[in-house]
């Protein structure tokens, strides 16, 4: 364990006793956000992208350790393990080293090399691959091993024989693989070509392709892999044979021995029969676990903005679902979330349906004092956003938003929506989700499979159980970022949680809606199967704005209350002075008596800071201090779009190859990754993220193929939106 904890400390740059703090933490069953927030002291304050970093590799060393056991102890048991042997498989810094050092001693599948064991050749391919100088003639040597009964009937057969067990020898040695795995690496060519000449497919870019392995983008492996297996490309890994052979000779040939042609010959051939196979096999597995990562990684650096994305808070809100055959279904919702009207317009029906339609959406405005609009993206959103300009035209003050829809279908079709709106169908559970997506993205976010919410690339070809989790990490983290008002949030905003599953999330909802409201949340240990571990993990992170005691509403852990208390006395200050907002000198006060504030006070530097941050702003909301979203009170369309027009726009989503981002038309624009700015950049994350407000230029319209070339290079203010 102590290699293990050195090791991690060497990647991450941290202190050893900081990793191994951590390593007990987890071990103890503590959450990722409780070790982050409420245990700095402990770690040095690391973030938790950092912490799940570790936990991540302390699983994969973990693993690694433990395959190194059960492969000594395997070897062990055939009577083949030597110190020398051993002491490598310890070193193996990889699982693939640990497998290269077992192949020779794994059981396998019947091969020719075991069947040329079987008739007793292997000590004349052990003296042929010995390549002593006074080795006499092969033929002569062979001629011992020839014997009828075993199945050896020629000398020819007997060396055929010893060289496909050299071949196989071969292609097991461990430091042959390493080098020549390093090479293909470093050497290979990516090549596809069309499967059938004619065929027309989104595949066409990969055609004719060709790429240096140790070049070749996620992107561009997720969709070779995708083409491949869709029938439309053929792909091959090409590399130098001449040169593979080169080093495989180098590695097993002694020059001038008299077997040295016949040890060349099944050196050539271990290669192209055995290992050139299984090497192309392995890298391309390799390439796609690396894109996996890379993808998988790329949504979750997407999905934490976006759901990070400011609410518009305390306002009556109608969210639009758009649609052609069955209309466009409307949910008026109050500054809660809670449902207030619906109704179903048809305005892609004729004028005269449009007409009733804003007729009664401008009804409801009126009726329950609508501030903002949410149309949802799909479908007819174009025709719904016309109308409701049109409408905003009779309802000054009123603004819309478009929202994105992904996953809306999911989520209001699911059990999940069906429990919490029984008396809605499908289609008005939906518009009431655009709706809430607005007032609250993360709340209504995390009711839906992340997978869905279409922020990524390539999710559905990536590792199912790796993406959730990566996923699952994120939402969590960004849940208890925020932290959770413990009288209104849904079971599914609950169960994210530190700390709480399923099943407490559900019995928390059940005791407030029996008991009433909490009013403390030292209430919460009365939960039914909420233990005090889980009370530990979780009650910092949820809010209790009722509560008579001011801590309960902030993201000060119950365990520092006294230290908290302890330091606002330091300060000259007490708990009714935070309730009445008289605290604004606290931050300066503290630097005074930061020196003896930790003895005092019993607590840490780190949990001091983030106890002032909370007592400034009790039930203070991160994402407040984010840029608004985008409002917008008129309408664009694709042909209103020119070359040169500079735009204002949301960032919808950030992939390998650029940035989409929503303009105000129906159709998203494209950055490429050469017009995001004017240095190099490996990835676009590296300037925008999800959420972002962005000035673009309009480079080029496509209106046929709907198509949108923008640019944010160079951008000056000029036509703006």
């Amino acid at each position: 364990m102590e290699a293990i904890i050195t090791l991690l400390a060497r990647e991450l740059g941290q202190k050893e006793e900081y990793v191994e703090n951590v390593v007990r933490l987890l071990d103890e069953g503590n959450t990722i956000p409780f070790i982050a927030r409420y245990r700095k002291e402990l770690h040095g304050a690391m973030d938790d992208t950092t912490l799940r970093s570790l936990e991540e590799r302390l699983g994969y060393l973990r693993s690694l350790d433990q395959r190194r056991q059960e492969v000594k102890r395997s070897i062990e048991n055939q009577g083949k393990l030597t110190e020398e042997l051993s002491a490598a498989i310890d070193g193996a810094a990889t699982l693939a080293e640990v497998e290269d050092l077992y192949r020779p001693y794994k059981q396998k599948r019947r091969t020719r090399a075991t069947v040329a064991r079987e008739k007793g050749l292997e000590p004349l391919a052990e003296a042929i691959f010995g390549q002593s100088a006074k080795l006499p003639p092969l033929e002569e040597l062979a001629r011992d091993y020839v014997d009828e009964e075993k199945g050896v009937t020629t000398v020819e057969e007997a060396l055929q024989g010893a060289s496909d067990i050299l071949a196989e020898q071969i292609s097991d040695d461990a430091e042959i693989r390493k080098t020549l795995r390093t090479a293909m690496q470093q050497r290979a060519e990516a090549a596809s070509k069309a499967a059938q000449e004619d065929a027309d497919s989104v595949y066409r870019t990969y055609y004719d392709f060709h790429q240096p392995v140790s070049r070749l983008q996620s992107h561009q492996i997720l969709a070779l892999n995708r083409g491949e297996r869709e029938g439309f490309l053929k792909i091959s890994l090409d590399v130098d044979r001449e040169a593979m052979l080169r080093l495989v000779r180098r590695a097993v040939v002694v020059p001038g021995s008299p077997a040295m042609a016949f040890v060349r010959s099944a050196a050539d051939d271990s290669y192209d029969r055995l290992i050139a196979p299984s090497m192309e096999r392995e890298l391309r597995a390799m390439l796609t676990e690396r894109a996996n990562e890379s993808a998988i990684h790329n949504f979750a650096l997407n999905l934490r903005p976006l759901l990070m994305q400011p609410p518009v808070k305390g306002k009556v809100t109608m969210g639009l679902d758009p649609g052609y055959q069955h209309g466009c279904k409307v949910a008026v919702v109050d500054g809660t979330g809670k449902v207030l009207d619906t109704a179903v317009v048809y305005p892609t029906f004729g004028e005269k349906r449009r007409a009733e339609a804003i007729a009664t959406l401008l009804r409801l405005v009126r009726k329950y004092g609508v501030a903002h609009i949410a149309i949802g993206n799909g479908t007819a959103s174009r025709e719904t956003e016309a109308m409701t300009v049109e409408l905003i035209r009779q309802a000054p003050g009123v603004s819309y938003m478009i929202v994105n829809e992904a996953g809306a279908s999911v989520y209001s079709a699911s059990k999940l929506a069906a429990e919490e709106f029984p008396q809605f169908d499908v289609n008005l559970r939906s518009a009431v989700s655009i709706a809430r997506r607005l007032q609250d993205p993360l709340a209504e976010l995390v009711k839906i499979d992340p997978k869905a919410i279409g922020v990524g690339q390539y999710q559905h070809d990536v590792p199912e159980k790796q993406l959730d989790e990566a996923l699952g990490a994120v939402v969590e983290d960004c849940v208890n970022a925020v932290g959770v008002d413990v009288n209104t949030a849904s079971p599914s905003l609950l169960r994210q949680v530190a700390g709480l599953n399923a099943t407490t999330a559900k019995n928390i909802v059940a005791y407030r809606e029996a008991n009433g409201p909490f009013t403390a949340r030292k209430q919460l240990l009365k939960v039914p199967k909420l233990g005090p571990k889980a009370y530990e993990q979780c009650a910092g992170f949820l809010r209790v704005p009722e509560s008579a005691q001011v801590l309960d509403n902030t993201g000060v852990h119950p365990e520092s209350y006294e230290a908290a208390e302890k330091l606002l006395r330091l300060c000259g200050y007490r708990l009714d002075d935070v309730k009445a907002g008289k605290i604004a000198l606290l931050p300066q006060k503290f630097q005074l008596v930061e020196s003896k504030a930790t003895e005092v006070c019993g607590a840490g530097l780190p949990t001091l800071r983030d106890v002032i941050k909370e007592l400034m702003k009790p039930g203070r909301d991160p994402r407040d201090e984010l840029p608004p979203p985008i409002l917008r009170t008129d309408v664009l369309e694709l042909k209103d779009l020119k070359p040169g027009m500079v735009l204002t726009g949301t960032v919808r989503n950030v992939i390998d190859f650029g940035v989409f981002v929503d303009i105000g038309v129906h159709q998203d624009g494209l950055v490429h990754i050469s017009q995001v700015c004017n240095k190099f950049i490996k990835h676009p994350s590296e300037v925008v993220s999800v959420g972002d407000t962005v000035k673009v230029a309009v480079l080029e319209v496509d209106e046929k193929r709907k198509r949108i070339s923008l640019t944010m290079k160079g951008v000056r203010e000029g036509e703006t939106r």
